[in-house]
């Protein structure tokens, strides 16, 4: 099953969403929080973000979802060093929509490349 990572520059705000998509999603859907600096204020920490793609990964891939500028970074940064076996991703999606879209859509055992999509179709989400 896919692996989700929310990067925030707030622990908060990161295992905010973490939850809200775990309960949409289930139990079965690996979905971590990667939150804050390395001193606990307001940030991105690659440390913590490696830690959670690490967490993640289950071999189907991990699916990594930033809510600003330089969580997109230091994922990007990760990347060219994942040693995986499997591969991991950065969707271009809306923070809290594409984290419950794509746990959803992982909870039904999609790819990655859905669960990608999935994410990044949340854009059109309307709420009105």
């Amino acid at each position: 099953m896919v692996g989700i990572v929310l990067i925030s520059h707030s622990a908060e705000l990161a295992e905010g969403c973490r939850e809200l998509a775990a309960q949409v999603a289930g139990d079965d859907v690996r979905i971590e929080a990667a939150g804050g600096g390395p001193d606990g204020r307001l940030g991105t920490s690659g440390d913590l973000v490696s830690a959670a793609m690490v967490r993640a990964d289950t071999g189907d891939g991990v699916l990594l979802l930033g809510d600003l500028g330089s969580s997109i970074l230091t994922a990007r940064h990760l990347l060219d060093d994942w040693s995986s076996t499997s591969s991991a991703r950065i969707a271009d999606a809306p923070f809290v929509e594409g984290a419950l879209a794509a746990a959803v859509t992982a909870a039904v055992g999609a790819s990655l490349d859905d669960v990608v999509k999935a994410a990044e179709d949340a854009w059109g989400a309307h709420k009105l």
